[in-house]
């Protein structure tokens, strides 16, 4: 008890006294402690910038996209609890041109967190510089490709093309930026995968029996670009084209040719002394009919990866033709499929798609690259037309000459 008394009790005042005195010591001496800080990726944004000129890399909010690193002194405890987001540099260009080196002290930076106070904060920044670039600000139109889909059409579709293909966008920028932009073009990308079975087999039910295709338009929120060099947010296509956006498909069906193929033989001067037109002829069999002079594949075929639009326009104009040729050249004769009168086939089913846009026909010039795109299109199913006798096969004949008949047989799967 004597202990007790002799340490808290005895002279209570006096040590009372001392340690109020040490605590407050204690205090002042933290709080005036100061230290040196780092913090990265400070935001810089450019004020009163001149009308006409820009800055690269500089986003429609006023920021530049590139981030600077700020040696900042000052109170130990405030600094601590500052980080790179609640502050940013603020510049003012005013009446400034060509290139600037910009100071940055303690005036250039802004408080963006309301609970910190700057002035008590930080005493000081450490010396830093910042290289500033005027430019010209342009505007032009870039020209936009849509370029082939990534991905896989749904299951049981095939993609067809994307119309229209060459769009224009308006941006503005940095002169050097613009040109080179301008220059190289851009490029757009959809994905097949991000578009539902559920959707092309509803557009599908609703479409036009004489439709060529199934139609998906493209989202508004799928026609945006974005350009890092220019903005932080993505740009969207300004072209009046832009509203026709489409993803073009059709079903992977196999479409019967209600129509005999008629059978003919291609003779070339090259060879005519040796194989005599007037005497060769085609061998009947099950196979092969002849009928009111005209010899016909009796076979049930198909075409597929086509539209069935294409293959009602064309099936009265298709014939296989036979090349023959003396042996020993060739042990089986070449043959193929043929269009009779393509052109003519070409305008018929123009003719027929172009009456579904009649929403585009007042704009020539829209109208024009529709009209070039579904005869680019017609074109293109020609060379990919194939026969099927099956969903997955094909019809494979084998031609042979045997004296003066030419034999045709469908070729064994072996």
């Amino acid at each position: 008890m004597s202990l007790f008394r002799n340490l808290f009790l005895n002279h209570w005042e006096r040590k009372l006294s001392s340690l109020f005195l040490a605590t407050l010591i204690w205090l002042a001496v933290n709080h005036s402690l100061t230290t040196t800080e780092v913090l990265e990726d400070i935001s810089v944004r450019l004020i009163n910038l001149p009308a006409g000129i820009t800055v690269e890399g500089l986003q429609p909010s006023g920021i530049l996209s590139k981030k600077i690193s700020l040696s900042l002194q000052g109170n130990k405890k405030q600094l601590a609890e500052i980080t790179s987001n609640d502050i940013e540099i603020v510049l003012d260009t005013m009446n400034k041109s060509g290139d600037w080196i910009a100071p940055i002290t303690r005036k250039n930076l802004n408080c963006l967190n309301p609970t910190i106070d700057l002035s008590k904060a930080i005493k000081k920044v450490g010396t830093q510089q910042l290289h500033i670039t005027f430019t010209r600000l342009v505007t032009e139109k870039i020209q936009v490709l849509v370029t082939y889909p990534l991905g896989e059409a749904p299951h049981g579709y095939q993609f067809l093309d994307v119309w229209p293909c060459h769009l224009n966008m308006t941006v503005s920028g940095p002169e050097e930026v613009v040109k080179h932009l301008k220059a190289k073009g851009i490029n757009l990308s959809f994905n097949l995968s991000e578009i539902p079975k559920a959707t092309l087999e509803d557009l599908q039910s609703r479409q036009q029996i004489a439709s060529d295709a199934i139609a998906f338009i493209v989202p508004d929120d799928w026609k945006q670009i974005v350009i890092p060099s220019l903005s932080d947010r993505p740009f969207e296509i300004d072209d009046p084209q832009a509203r026709e956006l489409r993803i073009d498909f059709i079903r992977n069906d196999l479409h019967p040719i209600t129509k005999p193929l008629p059978i003919t033989l291609f003779f070339t001067p090259e060879h005519s002394l040796a194989l005599n037109p007037e005497k060769l002829s085609l061998a009947t069999s099950p196979l092969v009919q002849q009928l009111n002079g005209l010899y016909l594949l009796r076979q049930s075929l198909y075409a597929k990866g086509v539209s069935r639009l294409f293959v009602d326009l064309v099936q009265d104009m298709l014939e296989i033709t036979i090349l023959p040729t003396p042996k020993p050249h060739k042990t089986d004769l070449e043959w193929s499929l043929q269009f009779l009168n393509p052109r003519v086939l070409e305008d018929r089913y123009v003719s027929t798609l172009m009456s579904d846009y009649q929403d585009i026909t007042e704009d020539s010039t829209l109208a024009k690259k529709r009209e070039d795109h579904l005869r680019e299109r017609f074109r293109r199913y020609m060379n990919q037309f194939q026969l099927y006798k099956s969903e997955q096969e094909k019809l494979d004949l084998r031609v042979d000459m045997k004296g003066n008949k030419i034999i045709i047989q469908e070729k064994v799967s072996e």
